[in-house]
Formats: C-alpha cells, structure tokens, sequence
C-alpha cells in the first residue's frame, strides 16, 4: 500500500441558505456527500463535520427582541437602577441586549473595564493609562474623569468610540444612564444593589463576589432570556451568552439542544457511507489576534455539542523533541523507524513527559472548533459546515 503523503486537511464545505425550519441534519449530510463526489475525495472513519453555531440556530428559530429581553430584565431585577457591568465592547454582540436591558430599566450604570474589555477590545491604550498615572485595578473612573484622562478613544477596528455609541444607545432607549470604569466587581455596590454582570468566562467569580458583597439581585446575561417570554427562543444554559445580532430588534441565541442533531448526522453518515465519523457544532474558535489583542472567546464554550469520540485532549509526542534529543544519532529510515517505534509504543498518558513538551493538551473540541473557524471564516464565504480529515492521524498511518 502506497504510503499516505498528506495530514490534516480541513475543507469548508458549501450549504444552502439555511431558514427557520429546516432539515439541517440532511442539508448537511447531504452537502458534505455532494462535495466529496465533486471533488473526489472520500469519506474516512474519525473524520469530523462541523456545523457553525450560527445556521444550528437559525434553523432552530432560536431568535429574542429587544422586547422580550426588556419584559425578562424588568421581572427579574424590578425595572429601575440596574448596574451593567463588564460587558465585551461589540455592536454585533452586545448593542442589541444592550437596548432590551435599556428598555427594562429606568436607569443604567454602566461599568466598563479598561484598558480593554474581556476578550481584548481596547478602550484606552496601557501607554496612556501608564502616562496619566491611573492605576485600573483599584481606580474607579467617572466618565468625566475618563474624558478629561484620555479623550474620545476609537476601536482601532471598527472606528467606533464604544463609550459614547453605548451611552447614546441606551438615552434612545428612554433609559437614563451613568458611565464609569472599573475592574473590581464591588465598585458597582457604590451606585445599585441590582445587577447584570455580562462577563462571559469569569462570571461565576464576579457574581460570588457581588453577592458576598452585599448585592440584592444579580443575574449573569446566561440568566437573561434563558426560558422563552411571550413564545419567544431562549437558551436554558447559556441565556444571551453566545448570542448574535440579527436585525435592529432582534438576536439570534446560542442553539440549544444539538446532541440530538449531531447524534442524527453521524447516523446517517454511516447509514450512506459506512464511515463512523465525529461530528460537532462550533463557534468562536479560542484563538488571538496578536495586531488587534482580541479574543476570539465571545461564546461561552467553543462547541456546546459534540459526539463521544471528540471527548477529551490530543496525547502527543514531539517529533522535534525525539529528533534532537533521543535519536540525535539516527538519520534517514532509521530515524524514521525509531520515531515510528515510539509512536506505536506511547503511554495513553503523556501528560508531565517531557517527549510531549510543547504539545498542546488543549480540549479536541477547542482545538478542532478553532480549525474550522478559521476555515469557514466570518464573511461570506458561503461555508458554514466544515470537514475535518486526518486529524487524529500520526506518522505512522
């Protein structure tokens, strides 16, 4: 048997426009099997599909109003003083929560942390935070003084100056509103004892720190629309987390219950094909852009359902690391032979060896959600699903 030349290969396969309603698990079955037979490729056991969060919730119908969120936030927190605190700086992430959190309330304050938001948004550079002697850990800064400070202050992306766009965007939402900037969850007590915390990956600490601090009421936004309001989507474990503006008035929320269609496309891919192959529902990858500083961690998790086989971490040597150090002597077929050796004889736990020094024993879901995040890209490349192959093979296959 001629010896296999190519590794991993990751393949942005292209859909139909997905609607409310529709069979995605035979859209995607059927995609990936038309691609593989226009482009000649097959089909192979541990291959992973990957389906974006996006068209999962989209054909789910998973959608909220500005409404719905206002009527939630009002019968959770009273309609009146709510703090805003921690959340990411994105109009397509947050400005639509932000209306309906707006709408429910009579006043906000809103506490933003600086220098940047959660996932590396940037309000105000380090350079000028060191200059004008502000220290962001114990500092509380009223908007006046962030002014004076700093200025008006763009997204070096978007072109956007958040501070002002969130301010004007809640007064239009006939909410009064007061800014300030602060990284210590307890700086909101000063102002409200009812808050929103809208941290993604740290709010389990900020809302046992709020509480113990003398809060009355705090929900996380996983919180906020996590049962249905007047008919409306809801996510149950995650609320607006993970959620996405879909119009003016509405967002799409993160998709709930995926095991099930998951589960019904590697079904039926090894009813057509006899393949076993993983499959999983991604979003933001947890990757960060070194130019910008960002994140790409806006989603609670980077796959919210995934088959059994994607469980767990990659157990890997290092290739350079045997080349240099234990075969440094080997050159040519013996050295490939002995690498060989090692990796058919490996420990199923590598973990704390140094032959897997400098692997990545990051989650399989994490890593390959990551893959084809980049792969299908954000825009419009008309590649929502993606096909996986190779990735659990090694030197020896």
């Amino acid at each position: 048997m001629a010896e296999r030349r190519v590794g991993t290969v990751s393949r942005g396969i292209r859909c139909p426009i997905i609607r409310q309603g529709d069979d995605l698990a035979t859209i995607v079955t059927e995609s990936v099997l038309l691609a593989a037979e226009s482009e000649g490729f097959e089909l192979r056991d541990r291959d992973v599909i990957a389906m974006t969060e996006s068209i999962v919730a989209r054909a789910q119908g998973n959608y909220c109003s500005v409404d719905d969120i206002a009527a939630d936030v009002k019968a959770k927190l009273g309609g009146e003083t709510v703090g805003v605190i921690f959340p990411i700086l994105s109009r397509n992430r947050f400005a639509i929560c932000l209306r309906g959190i707006a709408k429910g309330s009579k006043k906000i304050v809103l506490m933003l942390s600086y220098p940047s938001d959660e996932v590396g948004n940037c309000l105000v550079s380090l350079d000028k935070i060191d200059a004008a002697g502000v220290n962001p850990y114990s500092d509380v800064l009223t908007l006046e003084k962030y002014r004076e400070l700093f200025g008006e202050n763009k997204h070096e992306f978007t072109g956007v100056d958040y501070v002002a766009y969130y301010g004007d965007l809640i007064r239009e939402m006939g909410c009064e509103v007061e800014i300030i900037f602060a990284n210590q969850p307890k700086a909101i007590l000063e102002y409200t004892k009812n808050i929103i915390n809208c941290d993604i990956h740290t709010r389990a600490r900020t809302k046992r720190i709020l509480l113990a601090g003398g809060a009355e009421k705090v929900f996380g936004l996983d919180e906020i629309m996590n049962a249905s309001v007047n008919g409306s989507g809801y996510n149950e474990k995650f609320g607006l987390l993970g959620s996405n503006k879909a119009t003016e008035e509405q967002v799409k929320l993160f998709p709930r219950d995926c095991k099930d269609l998951v589960l019904k496309v590697q079904s039926i891919i090894l009813e057509k094909t006899g393949k076993h192959v993983e499959v999983m529902v991604y979003g933001d990858g947890a990757f960060k852009d070194p130019q910008g500083k960002i994140w790409e961690l806006a989603d609670p998790v980077v796959s919210p359902a995934f088959t059994d086989g994607l469980i767990g971490t990659p157990n890997e040597l290092k290739l350079k690391y045997l080349a240099d150090n234990e075969f440094a002597g080997l050159s040519g077929e013996e050295l490939k032979a002995a690498i060989s050796e090692s990796i058919k004889a490996k420990d199923n736990n590598l973990v704390g060896k140094m032959s897997s020094e400098g692997t990545t024993p990051r989650q399989l879901t994490d890593l390959i959600g990551s893959l084809c995040d980049l792969t299908s890209g954000s825009g419009d490349k008309g590649t929502p699903v993606v096909l996986v192959q190779g990735y659990f093979d090694n030197y020896t296959n």
